[in-house]
């Protein structure tokens, strides 16, 4: 669980001179922790604080500022509605809770969805939410039935119907919970139900970033960082991205890394090429692990199709890493295709990798007629 948070609670009954038991001073300062000289020690954050820092996501930024400022008009900002956030991974959607709850000026409790299997899970978080707090579950496609259906009535009337006794003297009990905002992520909205997808009011597709708008953001990551960068290798960074700020940043500290250790006082895009090369990342973002896919299917498949299940047993990973992880970009850039017999290398595949297609019976019979 991830607390955001300025506010300390206090308890004005309680006597300043009585010493706390231990128990619950540790409690406090465990979830929120003054700042020390170890912390100020790691790196900052790379994540924007607010609206104006954020970069990208123009839709999403505007849909938040209209929603925002028409719920501080009314002075209700629990009436802003639920968030879905959806495409794939490290496009903000974690970034875009974080600062959703800044401007409104409450807390963003950050879950995952495998996190909150049972059902006293979920109860627990939902009666710890202050009003207006923003809850954010990731992966929340991930949830139990049980859990998603206690979900359905804190959505929409702010209540829990639990279930006290059993047998005969069982009876249902409705508690109240405070007003809350629930900001979803899925990488998966297909396998949202529909009775949890309708119930968010607002439903948003993450966008992939353009080279200019992963340029400003790494120029930012590397002030944060503490090296200078110009633009054209800002822009290099920017290329081999994939379209996505977590991959932009982590490019970044890799190209700060090596620039440090070669002593380089301002990075230049040859600099940038010759880290990129070092760890393996090629023009087009392409890493090791992408080429070893691509090489499986065209050498031990002749181009396929394949299976999904034959090709994970061939790479030795799991089903869910390649369609999640390998795959979408590779169907992206058009080095690989979906067909209803497997994955297919297309001819973009072939020419960059460096293969030549080898011409089956049926494609010179073809030729022939």
């Amino acid at each position: 669980m991830v607390i955001i948070s300025t506010s300390e609670n206090s308890d004005s009954k309680s006597d300043k001179s009585i010493r706390k038991p231990k128990e619950k001073t540790e409690k406090s300062e465990t979830l929120k922790p003054e700042t020390t000289l170890l912390d100020k020690q790691f790196e900052p954050s790379l994540r924007p604080q607010n609206l104006n820092e954020y970069i990208g996501q123009a839709r999403l930024k505007e849909l938040l500022r209209v929603c925002i400022g028409a719920a501080k008009k009314r002075e209700d900002i629990t009436s802003i509605g639920h968030f879905l956030l959806y495409g794939s991974p490290g496009l903000g959607k974690t970034t875009a809770a974080v600062i959703l709850s800044r401007e409104l000026g409450t807390e963003a409790k950050i879950f995952s969805a495998p996190a909150l299997a049972q059902p006293k899970d979920i109860i627990g978080v939902l009666l710890s939410l202050n009003p207006g707090d923003v809850l954010f579950i990731d992966e929340i496609h991930r949830l139990n039935k049980i859990t998603e259906e206690l979900l359905y009535s804190a959505m929409e009337d702010y209540v829990l119907d639990l279930t006290v006794g059993k047998s005969l003297t069982a009876r249902v009990t409705r508690l109240p919970v405070n007003r809350f905002v629930l900001v979803g992520a899925t990488t998966r909205l297909g396998t949202l139900s529909s009775p949890l997808r309708d119930r968010f009011v607002h439903v948003y597709k993450m966008e992939f970033y353009s080279d200019n708008e992963l340029v400003q953001i790494i120029k930012n990551s590397s002030r944060i960082l503490k090296y200078e960068i110009t633009e054209d290798a800002a822009l290099e960074i920017a290329k081999r991205s994939r379209g996505t700020p977590r991959i932009a940043n982590r490019l970044s500290r890799l190209v700060r890394d090596y620039s440090q250790h070669e002593n380089i006082s301002l990075t230049k895009k040859e600099d940038t090429i010759a880290a990129l090369e070092l760890f393996k990342v090629d023009p087009n973002g392409l890493e090791e692990s992408d080429k070893q896919l691509l090489r499986t299917i065209i050498e031990s498949y002749d181009g396929g199709p394949v299976g999904i299940e034959a090709l994970a047993a061939t790479l030795g990973e799991e089903r869910q890493t390649i369609e999640d992880c390998y795959e979408p970009y590779l169907l992206q850039v058009g080095f690989l295709a979906r067909t209803t017999r497997g994955r297919v290398a297309t001819e973009a595949c072939y020419k960059y990798m460096g293969f030549e297609r080898k011409r089956s019976d049926s494609d010179q019979m073809k030729i022939n007629i």
